[in-house]
């Protein structure tokens, strides 16, 4: 079955059995393994991506229902090679450690702090956010600290 959707500015079509994960697509048809596979029930929060803009988890989403998407995965966070503010922040703050729930938690707060700019200024609602993905390594502070830094850095640089 071919599937046709934008990944990173990129049209791409592709070949995918019906019951292909937008997850394995992304990593095994197109080499993107930034987005990370961990639970593969969508508990874990690892292979968030965007598409059309809203936070999902690939390893539940059917890489046909991504039909005429617009996908963003980790790799196109960044702006060419000026890093994206979350992942300047992530650095600054030490958000990571083994870094394998990383991309997700930079995808999880890129669709947040789209939706919501203001997201740091409210601690519930910013920690309802955080506690839908897992990090077993950091204790999630550093990953608030850089949550709350790029929401600033965002808000003062318009976008």
């Amino acid at each position: 079955m071919k599937v046709r959707f934008t990944v990173n500015g990129r049209t791409h079509q592709i070949d995918v059995e019906p019951r292909t994960s937008l997850a394995d697509a992304l990593r095994d048809r197109l080499g993107l393994t930034g987005t990370t596979l961990g639970c593969e029930h969508g508990v874990c929060g690892s292979c968030t991506v965007l598409v059309d803009g809203t936070a999902i988890r690939s390893c539940l989403t059917l890489a046909v229902q991504a039909e005429g998407a617009d996908v963003r995965t980790v790799e196109g966070l960044a702006d060419g090679d000026e890093p994206h503010p979350l992942q300047e922040a992530f650095a600054a703050e030490h958000a990571l450690q083994c870094g394998f729930c990383t991309p997700g938690f930079l995808m999880l707060l890129a669709g947040a702090l789209a939706e919501e700019p203001e997201l740091d200024r409210d601690e519930r609602r910013l920690d309802a956010v955080l506690a839908s993905n897992l990090c077993r390594c950091t204790g999630y502070a550093g990953i608030r600290r850089a949550a709350v830094r790029a929401a600033e850095s965002l808000r003062a640089n318009g976008g």
